[in-house]
């Protein structure tokens, strides 16, 4: 399988080289231990797996020894590190004698297909020891091998009028996926969301998660996924699936442990505003094509056939490629939704902002046209956030970048993949 430049390499790169360890996470066939390997050197790197069942079986039975026979010249790779948590005190006193010797930066590189949030024993060993990183999926900026991060470019470049053609939506969303998925035309789609879904329940759920029903993970997707895009009601959620709090809470941490969904948090600066803000999150899905496995639509039949439907899949989209390009920017961007309490409906999708306060605000249109009301939510933004509003675009299925007002663009979908 050929090897595409992805965003978040240099970022990598960087990271390990200051940092004593770096801990790469993301789902599961996303591309961590192919981005892994092709960055580092063969002399420079030890890779080694705990899905590996020799491997997992020698790291859990001695953990001492298993890390003391790790090459003491290179930077140790561990693949999967979630899956052992006794190694996390022993790393953890293999970098403080590195530090204390004076030679403590770029010891480990550590992967895995969970969040370390949810990882205490790694978590709490590595604190102030270590960097987090996260790999998505395919961008289309990747897949189409343009080496683009929109948000990079829609913050630091000037907007100016240009045409784009027609984008292939349906192309595009389909490729914005799974290296897997992606890069093989002859792959049956749902037969490898199958497997790939199956081994999430059958080791994730069971062996990481010590989740007891793991079968009950695809009710609560299934009731997750009629709402993308939309507050989360959890009541309304915990009736439908017949959960309790408990085993709601655990079964949507889960599924946002391990990536397949995520959440997007509310907007609010309650201490500068005097403006109150709902504080529902929204929930979206990490791959759009997974989306579409769950609700048992292929994608093609849903653009023809159900524009609402397809709305809201492409807001999933946006929202993905939000995460994708965020993820591998330099600093800290933190993705929220702005839904003012009395701001008669104008609630703007995504709102992405800086440590400094300043923001970028973004709109999703699945439509080749726009007029003035599609622009009364970002209006709106943009006039609460103030000096600190650096931009507010919406994106639509349509052929021209141009100005709609004050900081206020109409930008082509395809600006997030083309130059």
């Amino acid at each position: 399988m050929a090897y595409f430049n992805r965003n978040l390499a240099q970022k990598l790169e960087n990271t390990v080289k200051t940092f004593s360890a770096t801990y790469l996470s993301g789902a599961r066939q996303c591309g961590k231990s192919t981005l892994v390997r092709h960055l580092m050197s063969l002399d420079n790197i030890n890779y080694t797996t705990f899905d590996t069942t020799t491997v997992r079986i020698a790291a859990k039975k001695d953990p001492d020894a298993f890390i003391a026979g790790l090459p003491k010249d290179k930077i140790n790779v561990i693949d999967e590190v979630q899956r052992v948590p006794a190694v996390s005190l022993v790393i953890k006193k293999w970098i403080d004698e590195k530090r204390f010797e004076g030679n403590g930066k770029a010891l480990f590189l550590l992967t895995g297909s969970a969040n370390i949030a949810v990882l205490p024993k790694l978590a709490k060993a590595l604190v102030g020891r270590i960097a987090i990183l996260t790999l998505y999926p395919f961008s289309a900026a990747e897949i189409n091998k343009s080496n683009i991060n929109f948000i990079d470019k829609l913050w630091n470049d000037n907007l100016t009028v240009k045409n784009y053609k027609k984008a292939n939506i349906v192309k595009m969303i389909k490729n914005a996926s799974f290296p897997e998925i992606a890069l093989d035309k002859d792959m049956d789609t749902n037969t490898w969301m199958d497997s790939y879904f199956n081994t999430i329940l059958d080791r994730d759920a069971v062996e990481f998660a010590k989740i007891n029903k793991p079968e009950l993970i695809y009710q609560l997707l299934v009731s997750l996924s009629s709402r993308v895009g939309s507050l989360a009601n959890n009541d309304n959620i915990m009736k439908e699936t017949g959960f309790n709090h408990t085993t709601y809470e655990k079964y949507k941490s889960f599924c946002n442990a391990v990536y397949l969904t995520f959440e997007i948090q509310p907007w609010a600066k309650p201490n500068r505003l005097e403006k109150r803000f709902v504080k529902s999150k929204k929930i979206y899905f990490t791959d759009t094509n997974f989306l579409c496995y769950l609700i048992r639509r292929d994608i093609e039949e849903i653009y023809k056939n159900d524009p609402s439907l397809m709305g809201h899949i492409f807001e999933n989209f946006i929202a993905s490629e939000i995460m994708k390009s965020a993820s591998a920017l330099p600093g800290k961007f933190y993705v929220s939704h702005f839904n003012p309490v009395r701001g008669d409906g104008k609630e703007t999708d995504f709102v992405i902002e800086k440590d400094n306060g300043e923001t970028i605000a973004i709109e999703v249109k699945l439509d080749s046209s726009l007029n003035d009301k599609d622009f009364k939510n970002l209006e709106l933004c943009r006039d609460t956030i103030g000096n600190k509003f650096k931009k507010g675009i919406v994106i639509y299925t349509g052929e021209d970048l141009v100005p709609y007002g004050n900081k206020i663009w109409a930008v082509p979908v395809n600006y997030l993949w083309e130059e």
